[in-house]
């Protein structure tokens, strides 16, 4: 299934690579990647598609949540 993950992180040096290294590490391609500046210069707001299981992809959320430099993770509903 596709699934886009919305990823709100702190604007620090390196967070974008622990969070695409999470995936990678997971064997999890990522299809598109947007980071894009919020309101805050402190905070950074990532988009995320990819395809996988949905069991594959709601443990990478738990993980992703347990990150320092991670915000907050939503989640819409997939899509086929």
């Amino acid at each position: 299934m596709k699934h886009t993950l919305s990823i709100l992180l702190q604007n620090e040096s390196g967070a974008l690579m622990r969070v695409a290294g999470l995936f990678a590490a997971r064997h999890c391609n990522i299809d598109t990647l947007t980071v894009a500046a919020t309101e805050d210069p402190a905070v950074s707001q990532l988009t995320l598609v990819l395809q996988g299981a949905d069991d594959t992809v709601e443990q990478i959320i738990k993980q992703t949540r347990k990150l320092v430099d991670v915000i907050e993770v939503s989640h819409p509903l997939a899509t086929s």
